[in-house]
Formats: structure tokens, sequence, C-alpha cells
């Protein structure tokens, strides 16, 4: 179970922030084999590897669009009027990130300004097995459609008949996906990094993976595809008071645990009392998940740490930098201020990490393992390039032309420096 800590000394801080330090796999040298065999055959090595780790035979790896509308027949009502209501929500957030365009005159004739241009092409990877992430097709297929993405392909791992979860595929097709592929793993990365005869190359790829997949991801770096960000286990932080509900706050801790054995769940607490109630609810609530063994597996690379007040289990949390950072506190509005570091924060005693997973409106592909101190989460952003454009009048050019041909000259470059003064003298000659 989950071990407790009370009052570490703040110098221990650092080494209890440290994730699970499970085996990793050396699969680089796979990754490079993967891709230059698809470099070189295309869909048949895409095929070969689909067979050989999937145990599937896929003889198109593009699933029909008919295909696709007799599965989505499939999904019970209830389901889609569930992923309908999500669907809303998340366009609604994603949508009032759009910007105007702003024009500032730096200088007199001087104007500056910034406009956004969707990513052409984007790939997104779902996971399938025994969690298909077809809520991921709503946080990733919902801001590249808003953004302008012209083509949107999604990649996803077949089960040995080489189909897709029905789910996904509904999902996709509600979005607005433009192709989707059943391929996974590395071979998926890798023919979206690539290109083959059936699928698109793309300029940037989206979505969770395994270790395969993370380390695929990062080999498609080298061939000019950006990623969304560094990936890793999943993970939540829950701060809690007196005012908080142990059985929520216990519910919240397992809602994460049950992500996979090299997740990692942390509380934190300024009360030993709460602590323990917490850890009573996790074990009693432990018994009735049908994931308990991974869940417990979790738990033991898991902490439950007790400090002095709720202000050192900010600074705490901070540090830590979790993918989710819950509140569960009457007051969690007063702490908003002194929260620097999380990829996504949850206020209160109702606002579960579910809620953001599935529906409140927010994205859930976010930073893990301490890149919340360097990286957003996904958001329109992630599909778009922002291109800033500048016009210069004779007259701005006349109050910043000195300046430009003094650094130029600083800097030894002349060629700079004339560029201006040839206008310059052309504008004193009129």
């Amino acid at each position: 179970m989950i071990q407790k800590i009370i009052n570490p000394d703040i110098d221990q801080w650092q080494a209890l922030c440290e994730r699970p330090a499970l085996p990793q796999l050396d699969v680089q040298e796979l990754v490079q084999q993967i891709f230059t065999e698809i470099k070189r055959n295309g869909d048949e090595a895409v095929k070969k590897y689909t067979g050989f780790f999937d145990d599937a035979i896929v003889e198109n790896v593009k699933v029909s669009a008919e295909a696709i509308d007799a599965v989505a027949k499939q999904i019970p009502n209830d389901l889609k009027r569930a992923i309908h209501l999500a669907k809303s929500n998340i366009e609604k957030f994603h949508t009032s990130q759009q910007e105007d365009v702003k024009v500032v005159e730096t200088t007199p004739g001087v104007e500056c300004w910034r406009e956004s241009r969707p990513i052409e092409r984007v790939g997104i990877y779902i996971p399938g097995g025994s969690a298909p992430l077809f809520s991921t097709v709503l946080m990733l297929g919902i801001p590249a459609k808003i953004a302008g993405c012209k083509e949107i392909i999604l990649c996803s791992p077949p089960d040995k008949k080489g189909n897709i979860n029905p789910a996904i595929l509904y999902t996709a097709q509600l979005v607005g996906i433009t192709a989707v592929y059943a391929i996974g793993g590395i071979q998926a990365i890798g023919a979206m990094a690539i290109g083959t005869e059936s699928i698109t190359r793309v300029d940037k790829i989206f979505g969770p993976g395994n270790q395969y997949v993370t380390a695929a991801k990062q080999a498609a770096l080298n061939y000019g595809v950006a990623i969304d960000l560094p990936a890793g286990p999943s993970e939540v932080l829950v701060i809690a008071d007196a005012t908080c509900n142990p059985e929520f706050v216990a519910a919240d801790l397992l809602s994460q645990a049950e992500h996979g054995a090299d997740s990692q769940v942390i509380l934190l607490s300024d009360n030993e009392q709460v602590t323990d109630a917490v850890i009573k609810a996790l074990e009693s609530q432990t018994k009735a998940l049908p994931r308990k063994e991974t869940v417990l597996k979790c738990l033991q690379n898991s902490k439950a740490i007790v400090l002095e007040t709720i202000n050192e289990c900010v600074e705490f949390s901070n540090l830590y930098a979790p993918e989710h950072l819950i509140i569960a506190s009457d007051n969690a509005e007063g702490f908003i201020t002194k929260i620097t570091t999380a990829g996504s924060v949850f206020l209160g005693n109702y606002s579960c990490e579910s809620a953001g997973d599935y529906a409140s409106g927010t994205n859930h592909t976010l930073p893990t393992n301490g890149y919340a101190k360097s990286y957003s989460g996904v958001s329109l952003d992630s599909f778009v390039k922002k291109i800033t454009f500048q016009k210069i009048s004779a007259v701005g050019l006349q109050n910043i032309g000195p300046a430009i041909e003094l650094m130029a000259a600083a800097e030894q470059l002349e060629a700079h420096k004339n560029a201006v003064t040839i206008r310059l003298k052309s504008l004193n000659n009129v």
C-alpha cells in the first residue's frame, strides 16, 4: 500500500519527487530498424510489423468510410450522448483560445503583428488494447479541426481480426478525422513520420503510448516531424486539508493508479488524520476495482506525505510539477496564485480529475514526469504556427534605420547595414 511520510526535511523533497525507476526498454535499435524498413518498403513493412507485433493480418491499412459507418451503428445511444456532451464542451473551451490579430505600432511608421496558420498535416496516435482511448480522439481531433488542419490522420492498433475499437472509429468520424489506419506501435509512428503509399507523411504527431511509441516519437524528430510533448506514465498529486472528503480523495488517487504500474499518485496534507482516513479509503476502494493488481503495483511506488502547512504542500507540488493537481479543499481558489507548475489543476472537492479526462472541456494531453516545469498541455496553439509580420513605411525606416545601421556595424555585418543605408539614401534624394 502507499507509503506514509511525516514532515520530511526540505532537503529530502527533491528525492521524494522522483518518479518510479522502472526498467526502461532499450528500443532505439528496434525503432531505427523499423523506420529504415518503412522508408525502403512502405506499406509492405507496415503490414509485416503489424502481423508480428499485433498478430493481425491487415490487407488494407486504411479503414474504409463504409466500415466506419457500419461500426458506428454498434455504439450504444447513451454512450453516443456522452461523447456528444464531451465534444460540445471541448469545442467551446478550445474555440475560446482563438486569438484576434493585434497590430502594434512599435515606433511611428513601424507596424508589427502575429497571425496563426494551421499545421497542414497532423497525425494522431490512439492506443487500443485494454484501454481504447477514444476520449483522446476528442482531445486531439477537435482542436485540430478548429485550427483548420487540412489533413488529420489517425492510427490505432487493430485486434487480431484487424479491427479497430468501434468507439475509436465512431469518435473519429464524429470529429472529422480525414483518414483512419489500422496500425499501431512503432510502425504507426514510423509510417506517419516517413510516409508510405497509403499513409500521408505528417508535419506533427500527437498522442500517448507505451515505451515503444514514445521512443518512436522521439525518433520522428530526426525525420523533421514535430511531436506534441514528452510523454510518460500518468500521475496525479492531491493536496487535501481538513475540509476535504477522504473518500473523494482516495477515488481520485485510484483513478490515476489504474492507468498502469508505472503511474504514480501523491497525497499531500497538513493533517495526519486526513491522511490516515484517505489511506483507509484507498484500501477499501481498491478491493472493488477490476484493475486491482495494477493499482496495487502503482501504490507501491506512491506516497502520502504530511507537511506542516498547506502552503508547504503547494511548494512541494510546484517542485514535483504534476501532470494533474487536485486541491481538495473548500478554500482551493485561495491557492491559485501560488500554483506555478502543473499540467492541469482541479479546484475544490467536486472537481475530480476524471472530469478533465473526459468532459469538462480542458485538454487531457498533458506533460508528465516533471515536464510541466517547461511544457504546456495540448491546446489550440499546438495545432498552429505563429507567423510574425511587419510593415515599415518610409517614415518608419527613417525612425529606426540609424539604430539598425549602428547595430549591424557593431556586429560587423555590413550587408545588413547596407540594406538600410541604401534605402535611407534613396529617401534623402527624393
